[in-house]
């Protein structure tokens, strides 16, 4: 799988709405009937989900499931083949480069390149982000992330966790307004994975972030998101509070459900239905 590229080649521009921007003032991503087809397979199939500002949103599912192709589309590296996809109220098909000025990315399968040290990858990401200031905003994201021994080390000698660091800092330098995560704690060891959602929630509450985020760790899914959709076979099953949905489907924990809808992902009823009539959950067999 190829990885999708850290951040868009064009420099960051004020945000000036048009007849094109829609969306609520609170809502920093509007995915509106997302479709994406290859030849005979649909990877992801009317696809409608928002994400608001300070709201932290789980995309979960198997893999396979269509999520990482979802985020590649939000992303610009793929493009839909029907939908829509707004950012912060810009349609991102007619004005990619203003959508993705508010957008970044970070995820272990994207690493920065090896051969620059940490300070040499912040300050390019800088350059092509056009960000103001951006030696102060540098310093301030190495002290957050705790990288001030590591600023002269190449990427490609720090551990994993290094890296996961690295790239999340990476991610915040032009401080977006969508944050979409793939997975970003699966290299750390528990501590640190600690320290990284402490900083994310911080990051969605004090910035206006909203965050789109993809993991296996349900109990880290528990402890970060806000709300999660539950994506299988290209389609959005369920969606609801990630602490709430377990005891309304009758299963144990958040992985029991998981698990369940993985294993029986589509049921005879329509999905839509399925995530409004409770009692008719996880009867199907």
């Amino acid at each position: 799988m190829s990885a999708p590229f850290s951040g868009p080649l064009e420099a960051a521009r004020p945000l000036e709405h048009t007849h094109a921007d829609q969306g609520s003032a609170d809502s920093v991503l509007d995915v509106t009937n997302l479709c994406k087809s290859y030849s005979h397979l649909t990877a992801v199939e009317q696809v409608s989900f928002e994400v608001q500002r300070n709201e932290i949103v789980g995309l979960l599912g198997p893999n396979g499931a269509g999520k990482t192709t979802t985020i590649n589309m939000i992303l610009g590296v793929l493009a839909p083949t029907a939908g829509t996809i707004h950012i912060a109220g810009v349609d991102l098909a007619r004005h990619r480069s203003r959508a993705l000025a508010r957008t970044n990315f970070a995820a272990v399968y994207a690493a920065l390149p090896g051969n620059l040290t940490v300070i040499q990858n912040l300050r390019f990401f800088g350059l092509v982000y056009a960000i103001p200031h951006l030696a102060q905003r540098i310093e301030t994201l190495i002290q957050r992330f705790e990288l001030n021994h590591l600023r002269n080390t190449r990427c490609g000698l720090l551990s994993s966790g290094e890296q996961t660091r690295v790239a999340l800092a990476k991610a915040l330098l032009n401080k977006p307004q969508l944050l979409l995560l793939d997975e970003p704690t699966a290299s750390l060891d528990p501590s640190a994975a600690q320290i990284v959602r402490q900083e994310i929630r911080q990051l969605a509450r004090e910035e206006s972030c909203g965050i789109l985020w993809t993991s296996h760790n349900m109990y880290e899914v528990e402890a970060v998101c806000d709300r999660v959709l539950f994506l299988s076979h290209g389609k959005i099953l369920l969606e609801g509070d990630p602490r709430a949905l377990p005891g309304e489907h009758g299963a144990q924990s958040l992985e029991e459900l998981f698990i369940r809808l993985a294993r029986e992902p589509l049921h005879a009823e329509d999905p839509a239905r399925a995530s409004t009539q409770h009692d008719t959950r996880g009867s199907s067999k």
